[in-house]
């Protein structure tokens, strides 16, 4: 009890020192030192630093932020070859999000996760485990030392920096399908790489290396390439996670697509039941007495003539008359292909096998319809005259897409 008092006099006595000798000189106070990991953030430990670099990296790829799980970001793309990227202080995750991260990999790209403490649920899935270190409270005066990281990628590199130690690390690792790609000063490993079906899994345990705090010293910005020199080269796409570096504890990483429901989260707090159940009483009177009062007839006007689908008519009459049919052909494939590129985000100056493929998983329309609409558009395209069976088969094939479309 005696040495708790003394400490805390201790840690009292240096607050007040440091306290009168700083004064109101804002300059002079010690930046945050929260792990947010964030692309915004220039503090110590955001990640602006390393998003830039990647950018560089990058620089002929875009990258794109996903502020969504996993499971939807899979659902959206069918990308073979690209990059996802994810730093975060730890790393929560849901059975089904590590499905679709695994789905992800095994079509043949690459997902690089960099968090203190990583979902056992994903780790598991992979053959492996993390001892995770977190500093306790009374080990804070004596955290700061050199701490350094070192990379396969240049045999006896060293990266160091003056903070607390890294001392996360993997063990039980499968030999037959994973290899070590880094170290911390103890000779642990705390990087590694987990090949799947086409592509690899990237695990990182300590997401400070990333941080400005840590890139901008001396040459440590060689430390994030390193860490991206066993990724693709020429990735088809580069994601950046900003999902899952905001989760704060495993039941949000656990349930945030399954067991989250506004009603019951409101249900659970009796100021806000009583406010909900006087909110539907006070709708319910509105509509009851509001619903009585005596409104003014209002005249009827006629409605104004749509001058579009006149105008739109004449035009098509005209084509007609003239036997255009070519004319007519190519405006239908342009407006059709532009539909497409909107609404599914597929590129239609390529058309081949994939993208038969994925139009038709998008879409919802059979593969074999959607193969015969292109060759139909390919024969017109090509072709000097249309004639009209092939017009109206045309037209035709398209409305059909267009009903039976998702």
């Amino acid at each position: 009890m005696k040495n708790k008092r003394s400490y805390l006099f201790f840690i009292l006595a240096v607050t007040v020192l440091l306290t009168a000798c700083l004064g109101d000189d804002s300059a002079r106070r010690i930046p945050s030192l929260t792990e947010t990991f964030s692309k915004k953030d220039k503090k110590p430990f955001g990640a602006n630093i390393a998003y830039r670099q990647l950018q560089a990296m990058y620089k002929d790829n875009a990258i794109r932020d996903k502020k969504q799980s996993f499971i939807k970001t899979w659902q959206e793309i069918s990308d073979t070859s690209s990059l996802y990227i994810c730093i975060a202080p730890k790393l929560f995750v849901n059975e089904d999000e590590v499905n679709a991260m695994m789905e992800y990999i095994y079509a043949g790209n690459d997902l690089f996760i960099s968090a203190g403490n990583i979902d056992e649920l994903l780790l598991k899935r992979i053959g492996c485990s993390e001892v995770y270190n977190e500093t306790a409270a009374e080990e804070m005066i004596d955290f700061m030392k050199i701490t350094s990281a070192y990379s396969v990628a240049k045999l006896g590199s060293a990266y160091s920096y003056y903070y607390q130690p890294f001392q996360n690390y993997f063990l039980n690792m499968d030999s037959s399908n994973t290899r070590v790609l880094g170290y911390n000063d103890a000779d642990k490993p705390n990087s590694i790489v987990y090949f799947h079906g086409l592509g690899k899994l990237f695990l990182h345990c300590e997401p400070r290396a990333f941080s400005n705090y840590f890139l901008l010293k001396e040459n440590n910005y060689e430390y994030l390439q390193h860490a991206m020199a066993y990724t693709k080269k020429y990735p088809d796409h580069v994601y950046w996670d900003d999902h899952y570096r905001k989760l704060r504890n495993r039941n949000r990483g656990n349930n945030q697509d399954k067991d989250f429901s506004t009603l019951g989260e409101i249900m659970k707090h009796p100021p806000l039941v009583y406010a909900f159940w006087l909110s539907l009483i006070l709708l319910g009177l509105y509509i009851l007495f509001g619903g009585k009062r005596v409104q003014r007839i209002i005249d009827q006007h006629k409605p104004n003539e749509n001058t579009t689908v006149t105008f739109t008519e004449t035009i098509g009459r005209l084509y007609l008359q003239k036997k255009d049919n070519k004319n007519i052909a190519d405006k239908l494939i342009t407006y059709f292909n532009e539909y497409i590129r909107n609404k599914y985000f597929l590129n239609t100056n390529l058309v081949n096998d994939d993208f038969i493929t994925s139009l038709s998983r998008k879409s919802g329309v059979e593969r074999d319809k959607v193969d015969s609409l292109y060759r139909n558009i390919m024969a017109a395209h090509n072709s000097t005259e249309v004639n009209d069976y092939q017009l109206l088969s045309l037209q035709e094939q398209i409305q059909n897409f267009y009903k039976t479309r998702n």
